[in-house]
């Protein structure tokens, strides 16, 4: 079997984790009745969190965690280590978010697993794209 390149590989990254955050969103909101409403903060108003969002978040930190390796590839002989640190660390970060801005308790699992599905495609796939110097 040929190798692929690390572009054809980040880009497949990319589109694996939007389909796997939407995949669970169809289940969640579709399958499952699960109204996805959010707070950012305590007081603030319920924002409705549709499939453009999920499509549209999951390109953004796709595309900024490929951007991150990118440079790290420049700056650095262990990017793929460093990266994969990084990426674990915001992962960790980014749990606390569904956990407070939740309304209710499938909401939060809804978007703790979107999190953890997204990380779950998104980390190994840009980490095994790594470009060692």
């Amino acid at each position: 079997m040929a190798a692929t390149s690390p572009r054809s590989t980040r880009v497949l990254a990319v589109l694996g984790t939007i389909v796997a955050t939407l995949v669970v969103w169809v289940i969640a909101a579709v399958l499952l009745g699960v109204r996805l409403d959010v707070r950012m903060k305590p007081g603030d108003a319920v924002q409705h969190i549709g499939p453009a969002a999920v499509v549209l978040a999951g390109l953004v930190v796709s595309l900024a965690a490929w951007a991150l390796l990118a440079l790290l590839e420049r700056l650095t002989r262990r990017a793929r280590q460093v990266w994969t640190t990084v990426a674990v660390v915001v992962l960790a970060l980014s749990l606390i978010a569904p956990v407070q801005g939740g309304v209710t308790t499938g909401v939060k699992v809804t978007l703790l697993c979107m999190h953890l599905v997204a990380a779950a495609v998104l980390v190994p796939t840009l980490a095994r794209s790594a470009v060692r110097r």
